[in-house]
């Protein structure tokens, strides 16, 4: 097995981030530094270490599914002393890592695992995960915007073309839309609706590949029944 897919496959970073490790010096093959890509490694027969700490596979998977709060940094720890998703998982969560990541200020589906092979084809934009959220936006979107959403638009890093977009409703002063995306990008929402003069406002991600929270309420939890795992893993190999 490569090295950075036994990394991800431990659980202790995605693919992208074992191979960071890797070129940093953070990793030992039987007592030697390994800074190169593509090496291959016994799991069961070479000694594996991260930052010193001896890597393992897992004897089972974990999948859990958090409804994170607004407030609340998609990250395991902050230098900033902000609260974390990891406030949020159960005590026996294991070392699971959140696919993707949602903005501090955006509530909704984070997905947990410690299958970081799963993970990181989940998170790639290449397989086009849905992503379905309910926006709040600054104004009453007309149907020339919804015209414009539905055709499609450009951003300054590429294409943006909805899977759906309706509106929930029209207030005085603001508009509720529901909207599913698959690109994936940073910001995409946000960025989206700011280009098009309606600035976001509240911004909740109510469903992830078709996986929704339930009544899983802001910092609840909930392991992912057999069904659900199945489906991600369909999903990862498409």
């Amino acid at each position: 097995m490569r090295l950075q897919k036994l990394i991800a496959h431990a659980g202790v970073a995605s693919r992208r981030g074992a191979e960071e490790m890797i070129r940093r010096g953070r990793v030992t093959v039987n007592g030697r530094v390994v800074r190169e890509m593509g090496v291959v490694v016994d799991p069961a027969g070479d000694a594996v270490k991260c930052d010193g700490r001896i890597v393992r596979l897992p004897s089972r998977r974990h999948y859990f599914m958090l409804y994170k709060p607004k407030g609340v940094v998609s990250t395991l720890s902050d230098p900033e002393g902000r609260p974390t998703v990891r406030d949020y998982l159960p005590s026996g969560a294991g070392r699971v890592y959140p696919v993707g990541r949602l903005d501090w200020d955006t509530e909704g589906v984070l997905i947990f695992t410690d299958d970081g092979e799963l993970a990181n084809r989940l998170a790639h934009p290449r397989y086009g995960v849905e992503r379905t959220y309910h926006v709040k936006v600054r104004g009453v979107v007309g149907e020339g915007v919804m015209a414009r959403l539905r055709e499609g638009f450009r951003l300054e890093d590429g294409p943006v073309d909805p899977e759906g977009v309706k509106v929930l409703r029209r207030g005085k002063t603001s508009t509720w839309l529901t909207i599913t995306l698959r690109e994936g990008r940073h910001h995409e929402v946000k960025r989206l609706f700011l280009a098009l003069r309606h600035p976001v406002q509240k911004l909740r991600r109510v469903s992830y590949a078709g996986l929704e929270p339930g009544p899983l309420r802001p910092g609840e939890s909930r392991p992912l029944s057999e069904e659900e795992v199945k489906r991600l893993r369909r999903l990862g190999r498409e």
